[in-house]
């Protein structure tokens, strides 16, 4: 909190504000309570004193602010490929969305959402998160999309991940598929799925933030929202 107080009063000077209905100090905490509770405009407004259009202003600058600061991919490989091999999956962040939003339903979650990819180290640790795409788009194309499979193999990186990364080539290692398997794939995929696992722990540390349990944003704000929680996970860690 004490960083985003420090970013918000640069930014305000930055600009020439001179006068805010709050301190840098109480808008970061605004800021922190919808991220980390999810809590809505209307809850905020009558709890700080503000109006509710205020308060979608103060919480989009804090916002913009943080994610400006997170890595693009190629920066962060540049820490990333330092670890023995990292784990890739996508999650589906569920969205408020009607049926008629085709391209936000995922036909595997059976639900409306923004699909994201996950990188993390072999203790199950965060390293970094895609920006949004629409919940439709499958966890290959995905990856391709984001150029993650390219970065992997620039940096020589193993990574382990599921079937639906099946056909990604490169360094990327997927389990077998089928019914009837030989014992040796069968032992393979047993190995790889302890490996692969942990990533479960990223995936709970990104959830740990109750705003992508559910989020009512707009969708084109949705990436910017998962980079803010990336930067105040990693300052917190």
């Amino acid at each position: 909190m004490r960083f985003l107080t420090g970013q918000l009063a640069v930014r305000r000077r930055e600009i020439g504000t001179r006068w805010r209905r709050l301190p840098a100090a109480p808008q970061a905490l605004l800021a922190l309570a919808h991220l980390r509770c999810g809590d809505t405009y209307a809850r905020l407004a009558a709890g700080f004193g503000i109006g509710i259009a205020t308060v979608y202003r103060y919480i989009r600058e804090a916002v913009d602010l943080l994610a400006a600061l997170v890595p693009t991919l190629t920066e962060a490989m540049e820490t990333i490929q330092e670890k023995a091999f990292v784990i890739l999956d996508g999650t589906l962040l569920p969205i408020d969305r009607i049926a008629a939003d085709t391209p936000y339903y995922s036909g595997k979650h059976k639900r409306h959402g923004m699909n994201v990819q996950v990188l993390t180290d072999p203790f199950g640790r965060l390293l970094w998160a895609s920006p949004a795409l629409p919940g439709s788009t499958h966890d290959l194309t995905a990856a391709r999309q984001h150029g993650i499979i390219d970065a992997l193999v620039d940096a020589g990186l193993s990574c382990w991940a599921d079937k639906a990364y099946q056909g990604a080539g490169g360094p990327v290692r997927v389990p077998f598929r089928g019914s009837r398997l030989k014992r040796w794939k069968r032992r393979h995929n047993t190995t790889h799925a302890k490996i692969r696992c942990v990533n479960e722990q990223a995936m709970a540390t990104l959830k740990g933030w109750r705003l992508l349990r559910k989020l009512r944003c707009s969708t084109n704000r949705i990436t910017d929202v998962v980079k803010a929680v990336l930067f105040l996970h990693h300052a917190s860690t």
